[in-house]
């Protein structure tokens, strides 16, 4: 497996992103959507595991508009209020619109490093919704894509996963809830697997009992390793199943 740093432009500017290359051809490409707390240690851990099964792994910083901004500590990060209050900002500044736009170039870059075929995308925390919502705008590009503790993917925000579920169809759909998550309660999840179901997608929403909300991260506060085990295990299945 080798790491190298790459930057893609976007419309917005150039992104920084770390892609992460299998020994061998690679079955597929997959891009890995961050938590809030922006790319690290911990999600190149992470995508070197999925790298070790076989797939080139894109991860992408998502906050690039911000330049080179501070990086806190996840464990404490959203327990003091001025980080909070510094992370939530750039959280809103963000937008879905911002990534969904963003994920054509981080597609053509996987296209670039030779990496064709239809991708996978993974996002955890922020990046769970983005995920969805990227694979619906470029359903010809994305064969799969899943969230992991994501929020709002059923709520009434004018960009909530679950309005367009129409677009997913030709999309296979993995949602790993945390067992108690205010950012995806059960109505939410039950929402989202109705309009996953009237327009026929293939797709799980699966409940994680007894983790919370940022459980599958290493470095996060929360972190659960048997429930982590166990996301590895279903994601691992989910892209074979998918990608190959």
């Amino acid at each position: 497996m080798t790491r190298q740093d790459i930057k893609i432009q976007t419309e917005d500017g150039l992104a920084r992103a770390g892609l992460f290359m299998p020994d061998g051809a690679p079955k597929a490409g997959i891009i890995v959507f961050m938590d809030i707390h922006g790319p690290r240690l911990a999600l190149d851990q992470m995508a070197e595991r999925l790298a070790s099964s076989g797939y080139a792994v894109l991860v992408p910083d998502l906050f690039y508009r911000f330049g080179d901004y501070e990086q806190f500590d996840p464990k404490t990060a959203m327990v003091e209020e001025a980080t909070r209050n510094t992370l939530k900002g750039r959280l809103g500044e963000t937008s879905q619109e911002m990534t969904v736009r963003d994920t054509k170039a981080f597609l053509d870059a996987l296209s670039g490093q030779g990496v064709d075929g239809r991708a996978g995308i993974v996002g955890y925390c922020m990046g769970g919704a983005r995920a969805l919502n990227a694979a619906a705008a470029y359903p010809e590009r994305v064969a799969a894509a899943a969230s992991f503790h994501g929020g709002g993917l059923a709520s009434d925000a004018s960009d909530s996963p679950h309005r367009a579920a129409a677009l997913l169809k030709n999309v296979r759909v993995y949602v790993g809830a945390a067992g108690v998550d205010g950012s995806f309660p059960p109505e939410q999840a039950g929402l989202l697997a109705r309009a996953l179901r009237e327009a026929e997608v293939d797709y799980v929403i699966e409940n994680y009992v007894g983790v919370e909300h940022g459980w599958c991260v290493p470095d996060s506060r929360v972190h659960d390793p048997a429930g982590a085990e166990r996301h590895w295990k279903r994601l691992i299945a989910f892209f074979g199943e998918a990608l190959g």
